[in-house]
């Protein structure tokens, strides 16, 4: 039992669930110290607390329910669950920005209604809602503390779930959540609802997923300008996470109108090649040659938006 779990459950029930549910994390967990890897176990045992709280409620009224009771104990208004003060001591011994995880939840409360997303700036707020704050608390719980390193773990959260948005077109639409922008879902002649409806031309659909993949790439490239700031173990995890999530969408695009039939995953020589492209990633001259400019158009969308937290600056 770890010195940080409150009761014998909390830990071992946090590492089983990333073994269950997170394939590519779990890789690249592997290649964390022990207590990295059992630090990024709490935390993701959170997150996905918060999303099955939505996913597999029974209604959306259990669904908003669940979900804000999570909010009131994170925020101290209820009784906490032993998870929740696992994820606290965690967070206080690191210095993470416990805002971040206030954001996340927040943000898939959203996710208990119907879902339609107006437009690019739409999409990467949410993108960052609910991963780019992952991004910037694995930047405290590795050691990153600079402004770069934030910078970058935040595109890689938001590059990830473009990734995931790509994938999971189909899976969403049945639940009435379409992440598609509605923008360019209209410019190919898909409405949102008839997407939902499953009467969408699946040719333009999947041309859009596409254009979702070619978004993310900028933000996969910036995310290799903040591994320098990492510690070596920390810097093979998160390129090696980066690659996997990267191929999962490079081959969502190969597959055209078959990834809306099936989900896309990368089978054992995929894992095998992007496991590798992750380690020959430090190798990249983003990584260990002179620093390039941020591309400051990464974070335009995140601009002024007021429910970001002060806790975690767009830098």
């Amino acid at each position: 039992m770890s010195v940080i779990d409150p009761t014998p459950d909390v830990l071992p029930a946090a590492r089983e669930s990333l073994q269950t549910h997170a394939r590519s994390f779990r890789i690249a967990a592997r290649l964390l110290r022990p207590q990295e890897a059992d630090d990024a176990a709490l935390c993701y045992a959170l997150c996905r607390e918060a999303d099955d709280l939505v996913d597999e409620a029974p209604s959306a009224a259990a669904a908003r329910a669940g979900i804000n009771t999570l909010r009131n104990e994170l925020r101290g208004r209820q009784p906490p669950r032993p998870l929740v003060v696992a994820f606290y001591r965690m967070a206080l011994r690191r210095q993470l920005p416990v805002s971040a995880m206030w954001r996340l939840v927040d943000t898939i409360a959203e996710d208990a209604d119907p879902v339609r997303v107006a437009d690019d700036t739409a999409l990467v707020r949410y993108a960052y809602g609910v991963a780019g704050t992952v991004g910037l608390m694995m930047a405290g719980l590795l050691g990153a503390r600079t402004a770069r390193a934030r910078a970058s773990a935040i595109d890689l959260g938001i590059g990830m779930q473009l990734t995931n948005i790509a994938r999971d077109v189909t899976e969403d639409a049945a639940r009435d959540r379409v992440y598609l922008p509605a923008t360019r879902l209209r410019a190919v002649g898909v409405e949102p609802d008839t997407l939902v409806a499953g009467q969408a031309d699946p040719e333009a659909v999947a041309r859009v997923a596409a254009d979702l993949v070619a978004l993310a790439e900028p933000y996969y490239a910036s995310a290799l300008d903040g591994l320098r700031d990492l510690p070596l173990r920390g810097r093979f995890a998160v390129g090696v996470a980066a690659a996997l999530y990267r191929a999962i969408g490079l081959k969502v695009v190969r597959r055209g109108t078959a990834a809306l039939e099936r989900r896309t995953s990368l089978g054992r020589w995929g894992l095998l090649t992007s496991f590798a492209n992750g380690i020959f990633s430090l190798a990249h001259p983003r990584v260990w040659g002179p620093l390039r400019p941020r591309d400051t158009t990464l974070h335009l969308p995140l601009v002024g938006a007021p429910e970001l937290s002060r806790e975690c600056p767009i830098v």
